[in-house]
């Protein structure tokens, strides 16, 4: 029997289960995907927010903020990959001066000090590559990319090594409640003492499993546009638009490693699972953006993808012991989820200690990984048919070794998908997506794991890409759309 049984593997329960990993308790982190990281937490924007966005006194304002400071903390620890580059808000029009303003007020009422507006030269300066007819801008210093499924795969990794069970393949079907609840997946039984409910767009489901569903989820699809790193160059900052009633407007943004990423828009979906990408949203996300960055070349695209935000009906985010006691759920957690994610973990410990729970530090907990990625100099001498596994180069577009690949896949977090693989060690992500190494790959998981190469399958559930050999067909649509407007 388990003390605690987390259901969900994004950034949420993954960051739970680190933090639960601090005490002498036994955890169980049950995913129904082949691996962490293949819902929200997989296709977003991978922004750190500075926390100027929220509403004061929401929840959300308390966590993207109190989350946003853990961040450097996080990463010397976990080595996912973060910089603070700082965000600009634009204003295209005079009488957005009067928005960012009030995002200004806004952000000084969360706690946020380091903010300035800029003019138009200021701008320019910063970002030579922005659209001139730029007015002004919202600077805000304290914001950020990372990478959201390495900082998934390493709290989820990091809460393994220190004990924290995870079982993938387990989507949870029932849950029967009592002094004990009895989760039952499709192929297996479990028991605990409390659940936490972190299924992101399926929480409201695994709440109902218990009665403790009075809240609704409405499921929304943000698309985006990967262009290759030739085109990173347009952003140094992370690039919003002027937010207006109709939305927050499309982002342009440099990823951490480099690549250029537009998106995303806003769709509400009937099924939770709806992530294809359509060419109506993608031309859409192309016009938008080009407002604010003109110049990225649509033919160096590399993909495109879509991702679920799991909208609440409270419009904040849920973080509470459910009317069923020793039910935890943690649900709604939108943007700024990924930024809120550390602070959440805390906010969950908390809620657990009020019910009445006594958590003892766990004597060999150790708060270090090491990273995935080995940093290669300009003469590193790698080789795709080098002996030295350190020195075998694998995935060419991203100077991926056999050694880093052999490393992910012991890591205690089972690992059988090229898709895995390629958000652990970015073999894949290149220009050629996976063309080239996918059956590499494949290969040495199949070695590694003992299993027919057959069996290594490309993706698991939960992907949406449009493959690197339609990307000629998507930049032809797009132009072409773009000439008839």
């Amino acid at each position: 029997m388990y003390d605690y049984i987390i259901i969900g593997a994004g950034v949420i329960g993954s960051t739970i289960a680190r933090e639960l990993s601090k005490y002498d308790v036994k955890v169980l982190l049950l995913e129904k995907e082949n691996d962490v990281t293949c819902g929200a937490s997989k296709a977003n924007s991978g922004i750190v927010h500075g926390g100027f966005d929220d509403k004061p006194g929401t929840v959300k304002a308390k966590m993207c903020r109190k989350g946003n400071r853990m961040f450097e903390q996080l990463e010397s620890e976990l080595h996912f990959g973060l910089e603070m580059c700082g965000s600009l808000v634009m204003a295209f029009e005079e009488e957005e001066f009067e928005t960012l303003n009030e995002l200004l007020e806004r952000g000084i009422t969360n706690g946020i000090h380091d903010m300035v507006i800029l003019d138009h030269d200021q701008v320019m300066e910063m970002e030579p590559h922005v659209n001139p007819e730029v007015k002004g801008a919202l600077y805000c210093p304290s914001s950020g990319i990372t990478s959201p499924f390495e900082l998934t795969i390493a709290l989820a990794e990091n809460a393994v090594a220190n004990g924290v069970d995870i079982k993938l393949n387990a989507e949870v079907v029932s849950i029967e409640a009592g002094d004990i609840f009895k989760v039952s997946t499709i192929d297996a039984m479990y028991e605990a003492k409390v659940v936490i409910n972190a299924a992101g767009a399926y929480s409201n489901m695994v709440a109902g499993f218990v009665g403790a569903d009075n809240f609704k989820i409405i499921p929304r699809r943000g698309e985006y546009i990967l262009l290759n790193k030739n085109q990173g160059y347009l952003a140094n900052t992370v690039l919003f638009q002027c937010p207006t009633k109709a939305g927050k407007g499309i982002l342009v943004t440099r990823t951490y490693h480099g690549n250029l990423m537009l998106g995303p828009n806003a769709q509400e979906v009937s099924e939770a699972s709806d992530v294809g990408t359509t060419l109506e949203a993608l031309t859409y996300i192309v016009e938008q953006a080009r407002k604010s960055v003109a110049d990225f070349d649509l033919k160096k695209t590399l993909t495109s993808f879509s991702g679920i935000r799991a909208t609440s009906d409270r419009h904040d985010f849920i973080i509470e012991e459910s009317t069923v006691k020793n039910f935890i759920n943690v649900a709604g957690i939108e943007s700024p989820g990924l930024t809120s994610s550390p602070a959440i973990g805390l906010e969950v410990i908390e809620i657990i200690k009020s019910m009445g729970y006594t958590l003892e530090p766990n004597p060999n907990f150790n708060p270090n990984r090491k990273p995935t990625l080995i940093p290669k100099s300009e003469d590193f001498d790698g080789s795709t048919d080098a002996k030295d596994p350190k020195k075998h180069i694998i995935c060419r577009c991203e100077n991926v070794t056999e050694a880093e690949i052999v490393d992910a896949i012991h890591r205690g977090i089972p690992v059988n998908s090229i898709d895995s693989m390629k958000r652990r060690v970015r073999a894949g992500m290149g220009l050629c997506q996976g063309a080239y190494c996918g059956e590499r790959v494949a290969a040495i998981i199949a070695r590694e794991l003992n299993i027919p190469v057959e069996e290594v399958p490309k993706r698991g559930g939960g992907s949406s890409t449009l493959p690197h050999r339609e990307s000629r067909w998507f930049y032809k649509e797009i132009k072409k759309n773009e000439t008839d407007m």
